[in-house]
């Protein structure tokens, strides 16, 4: 299986959005500073996860997702 995810900066309160197929993995990447995009706003914490079948169908919703730019539209989603 493969997810988009969503994650939440503790620090900064900035939100992360992203498509892979391990979660706990990918978030331990990001935590560890090994994620350029990411390592200012540590510690981050998942508040969302899809489920898709394909990483391609993954992706497609991450693009989705990041196309939306405005905060209000990945909190609606966090929120429903």
């Amino acid at each position: 299986m493969f997810y988009l995810y969503i994650l939440h900066s503790i620090k900064s309160g900035r939100y992360y959005v992203g498509s892979c197929a391990d979660i706990k993995k990918r978030l331990h990447k990001h935590n560890s500073g090994l994620v350029r995009s990411t390592k200012f706003y540590l510690p981050w914490k998942i508040v969302y996860t899809e489920e898709y079948k394909t990483l391609s169908e993954a992706r497609k919703r991450e693009y989705q997702a990041k196309g939306w730019k405005k905060r209000t539209a990945i909190e609606k989603l966090i929120n429903t």
